[in-house]
């Protein structure tokens, strides 16, 4: 057959889905080929978008999200949210066609060293030389894309390679089994619990892909121990009907007090990415104990150096430690990060300021979707306050970029979204300029029947870079443009668009707009004035970028 066809047929033996991406001259096989497929290509406005969506569904389902592009520009627009991926853990395989091998030793119209460029922020970057070895080169970039911890794998396909001919097939998908750590080892992570005075759980991001949210629920109401969780891990444990929950750590210098690090005498980390939350944040003076709970070993760290780590299936780690520990009764908790939180969310439930408050924005739209609805917040001011205080009461509810933060993923990644969970309500949450960076997809999601509600926090500033600017030299500098009128802009797509114009008007306007069925846009002022109130109450911002 073929070596595209022989390509699609590999893609369709990993279960892939969806295809996210943009024809070009250079995969013109594969996609003639992706005509006779069950897999469906979602044709984007921009690889970019196109990114961003497998890296949302990779994320959603923990099954890879594809992207496709061509060579040379098409696949440098990919990059961004190839980076996302890896470095938030997402699994994802990104393709893009190539110049023929032919004119690849030389200076040729639009080549690049692709895998070259892609080798740095991927587990894995191949260019496939032979047709007969599609089948390795796909199976290894879906087996490394998907296996823990996951990211991102990038595959080079010439297009005379893809012109071939070949005998070859899809190679068996064999799954893998995590195993557990040893019964000594078991033994000594529950003595150091039973011995210390003032344990915490910090879990992160690997809980929720190893669907453990139940067990690490269990564990930490069995022994009453606070849980703090990243901003990846929302969700994991239902915050409003928890006492144990202390709510989100990872944005503020002053969760090291508030969360309860600061009186802490042992740490256990569930499912922790170094990324979400860096230990020297919350172990400034190394000084706690560290007990590591992981599929892999722990990164090794001046500040965070476990003293037992148990790796393997996260769940049946927690379910064997458990058996060895005792109930602890249950006993009132010290909480300020999370009694700090439900104050200011009740202190502005009702309050009708204008512009809108982030705190009355977020209590709206909380009450307006259910709790297995899915919110996709992007990169700026507003995730500050979502990762904060929205109420996430499921894991995978509320999805924040955390570890590459990159702006423009909130449109594209609701459509994947709502694609993975067509029953869920969707919201894309984002600030105009975030919007702005990939809202062309909106023509994607009509197109595609995927009805979302993109909620944008209006401010016309890059109002993040602002705050942080004021805070540092007492003055603002290039931050200011000005915005389309969003609602004539959604209007043009065939979209519905709506301006709120008083605090009263958001919530129902937001169930309008989850009742649409179609793609709605909501143009809400916000006033950002509030940001410092946060640090007063939660500590001191620190760069979204953290080192």
């Amino acid at each position: 057959m073929k070596a595209s066809k022989l390509f699609v047929e590999c893609l369709e033996n990993e279960g892939v889905e969806y295809i996210f991406g943009i024809p070009g001259e250079e995969n013109l096989d594969v996609m003639d080929a992706l005509l006779d497929s069950p897999i469906k290509f979602i044709t984007t406005r921009h690889e970019q978008g196109a990114a961003f969506m497998a890296d949302v569904y990779g994320r959603l389902t923990g099954k890879a999200g594809v992207c496709l592009s061509t060579l040379g520009p098409g696949a440098t627009n990919l990059v961004t949210g190839v980076a996302d991926a890896n470095m938030d853990n997402a699994p994802l395989v990104a393709i893009a066609g190539q110049a023929a091998t032919s004119r690849m030793h030389k200076e040729s119209h639009q080549v690049v060293d692709l895998v070259s460029m892609f080798k740095p922020i991927t587990k894995y970057s191949a260019q496939i030389l032979e047709p007969g070895t599609i089948p390795e080169v796909v199976r290894k970039a879906f087996k490394l894309a998907q296996s823990e911890k996951p990211g991102a794998t990038f595959i080079d396909f010439p297009e005379n390679i893809a012109e071939m001919d070949t005998d070859e097939h899809p190679l068996n998908v064999v799954s893998s089994r995590l195993s557990i750590a040893s019964e000594q080892l078991i033994q000594q992570a529950a003595v150091l619990i039973q011995q210390a005075k003032n344990p915490l759980i910090l879990v992160g991001n690997g809980a929720v892909r190893a669907q453990a949210g139940g067990e690490v629920y269990a564990f930490a109401k069995q022994l009453n121990i606070p849980t703090v969780n990243t901003f990846m891990a929302k969700g994991v444990i239902p915050f409003f009907k928890n006492p144990i929950a202390m709510g989100t750590a990872g944005l503020q210098k002053g969760d090291y007090e508030n969360g309860g690090f600061s009186k802490a005498d042992l740490v256990i980390c569930i499912g922790f990415d170094m990324v979400e939350y860096h230990p020297h944040l919350w172990n400034p003076n190394r000084r706690h104990a560290i007990i590591h709970i992981d599929t892999l070993a722990a990164e090794v760290d001046s500040s965070y150096m476990p003293q037992i780590e148990l790796l393997g299936d996260i769940a049946r780690n927690l379910q064997s430690l458990r058996s060895l520990l005792n109930v602890v009764e249950a006993k009132p908790l010290d909480h300020p990060l999370r009694d700090a939180a439900i104050e200011e969310m009740n202190r502005c439930s009702n309050r009708l300021d204008w512009p809108m408050l982030p705190q009355k924005i977020i209590w709206d739209l909380r009450t307006a979707m259910h709790s297995n609805d899915i919110a996709i917040c992007d990169v700026g001011a507003h995730k500050m306050w979502m990762a904060r205080m929205f109420r996430a009461e499921k894991p995978n509810t509320c999805i924040i970029s955390n570890g590459f933060a990159g702006m423009g993923i909130a449109v594209p990644g609701a459509i994947a979204a709502k694609l993975a969970y067509p029953k869920r309500a969707v919201v894309a949450v984002t600030g105009d300029a975030g919007f702005m960076m990939n809202s062309q997809e909106i023509e994607t999601a009509l197109r595609c029947n995927t009805p979302i509600v993109i909620l944008i926090w209006n401010d016309s500033q890059y109002g993040l870079i602002e705050w942080k600017q004021k805070r540092k030299y007492g003055r603002s500098a290039y931050i200011d443009f000005k915005n389309p009128d969003f609602v004539q802009y959604a209007q043009s797509f065939g979209a519905k668009g709506y301006r709120i114009n008083a605090a009263d008007q958001l919530l129902p306007t937001l169930q309008q707009a989850l009742q649409d069925n179609t793609v709605s846009v909501i143009d809400c002022p916000v006033d950002y004035s509030q940001n410092d109130r946060l640090t007063e109450l939660l500590g001191s911002v620190i760069s979204e970028m953290q080192s």
